[in-house]
């Protein structure tokens, strides 16, 4: 699965310790390929939405699910064991595999 970093910020576990939650979504790539109308009124319609969202961008904008895929929670010695270094945007490929978890960058 594709996996984009979402959000990380500093915690401290039960004992105190400082460590970071990494939240990670997963990361869709959409297709995007014109839908061919069947009938003359919703051709018509699809150019009217057309011309509005040239005129008007807010339309354009296509609402995001920020489900969390996965969540960590490393105190700051098992963020630095796990030897990745993770930045808010970059995106993943994930392996579950053989009870392991493998994180290649993209």
């Amino acid at each position: 699965m594709r996996v984009r970093v979402h959000r990380i910020e500093s915690i401290r576990d039960p004992e105190g310790n400082l460590g970071k939650r990494i939240e990670l979504v997963e990361d869709n790539i959409a297709p995007r390929f014109a839908i061919r109308p069947s009938t003359e009124e919703a051709r018509m319609i699809q150019e009217t939405i057309k011309v509005i969202q040239q005129q008007i961008p807010v339309f354009t904008m296509q609402p995001q699910m920020n489900i969390p895929k996965i969540i960590l929670f490393l105190t700051e010695h098992e963020y630095e064991s796990l030897g990745i270094k993770f930045d808010v945007n970059q995106v993943y490929e994930v392996e579950l595999s053989n009870k392991t978890i493998k994180f290649n960058a993209v």
